[in-house]
């Protein structure tokens, strides 16, 4: 699944290209899950150009000249694909035609990515923001949950996913089985700092990697959360357990708080 760093290059791609460019026509496709009538979605937003694109959380989102809002959620395997003439891929959920022959398809073969139209706003704060910090950490740390968990949680945090809990955690030396409300004030510090870090510099790699990027995943420089690598930049034999259908990648570097 398409994680903050992922989706970040993504909207600037996207936005780099389609700012200014005017919607001709929604096209959506069977199996598509949106949250309003597809007649209201095609009346809200075609003629009307794209002000901007942006990253909210775990979603793309597409803000019209009308004010209007269009929300993707990629979900696991959905990916967004420029359209060349004459050109269809196959698991299309939704295709959109802009001026100047700009087109764009969202494709997803378990059909589980959705549209939504003027998503609901949330007070939730991202894990790029100025309000995750040391003092946002200390309080939601308080659980009594897995650490790990925590990160994840989308009511708790936006933007992390499993890949990089485990890179930011392993970065800051605790134990992805931690339980929350244990784990030090010097600790925590270091975790605040870690998330954003591990989140910065993987937006890095993935631009030098595939500078117009706008879908799919790139995880080769993933140190820890990374089938290929065996063993830590240190040395240290990487370790992976399932859990809750998850894989969880960690070493005996990072210290266990229970």
């Amino acid at each position: 699944m398409p994680e903050l760093p992922d989706l970040e290059v993504f909207s600037h791609n996207l936005n780099s290209k389609l700012a200014g460019k005017k919607l001709l026509k929604i096209s959506p496709k069977k199996g598509l899950k949106v949250n309003v009538s597809l007649t209201l979605l095609k009346r809200a937003l075609e003629g009307n150009s794209v002000k901007t694109v942006y990253r909210e959380g775990k979603e793309l989102r597409f803000l019209f000249n009308n004010d209007q809002v269009l929300g993707l959620h990629l979900m696991l395997h959905g990916e967004l694909r420029w359209i060349k003439q004459g050109e269809s891929f196959k698991s299309t959920l939704l295709e959109l035609y802009f001026k100047h022959d700009i087109n764009l398809a969202l494709t997803d073969f378990q059909r589980k990515a959705n549209v939504k139209l003027n998503p609901e706003k949330t007070d939730v704060p991202d894990a790029m923001s100025s309000k995750a910090n040391f003092n946002f950490w200390k309080e939601k740390l308080k659980s009594r949950g897995s650490i790990k968990n925590l990160l994840m949680d989308q009511h708790v945090i936006r933007g992390i996913g499993n890949a990089y809990a485990d890179e930011i955690l392993w970065q800051a030396r605790i134990s992805p089985f931690s339980t929350s409300n244990k784990i030090p004030t010097q600790q925590i510090k270091t975790l605040a700092k870690s998330v954003k870090s591990v989140l910065k510099n993987a937006q890095r790699k993935i631009r030098k990697a595939s500078p117009q990027i706008i879908g799919g995943e790139i995880r080769d420089f993933l140190v820890i959360h990374n089938s290929k690598n065996k063993r830590s930049p240190h040395g240290k034999p990487v370790k992976v357990k399932a859990v809750g259908g998850r894989k969880t990648y960690y070493t005996d570097e990072q210290k266990l708080y229970h």
